[in-house]
């Protein structure tokens, strides 16, 4: 029975749909993720407001997390775009 299985192919079909199918929206929450403000440890209040240090309040991520998220969202942006441009010119 194991001549008509094609393991090899069945292995990258099984590895590109799990790296498509889990690895990129991993990535695109990865590249929010890092783009957010981090939360205290405050407790939320009722009318939605933060009990956390009020000097939090304009802040920016770092340097280093804005080019972390930018680089995951790109690549995110690169996937779909290799994707679609192997759809177009006939790929299967």
């Amino acid at each position: 029975m194991s001549g008509i299985i094609e393991w090899s192919a069945l292995g990258q079909v099984v590895l590109v749909g799990l790296l498509v199918g889990a690895g990129v929206p991993a990535l695109f929450a990865l590249g929010l993720r890092l783009l957010t403000l981090p939360v205290r440890a405050g407790v939320v209040q009722a009318g939605g407001t933060h009990d956390g240090d009020a000097t939090d309040a304009g802040a920016a991520p770092g340097l280093a997390r804005r080019l972390g998220g930018y680089l995951c969202l790109a690549l995110c942006v690169a996937a779909i775009a290799t994707g679609l441009a192997f759809l177009v010119s006939g790929g299967h």
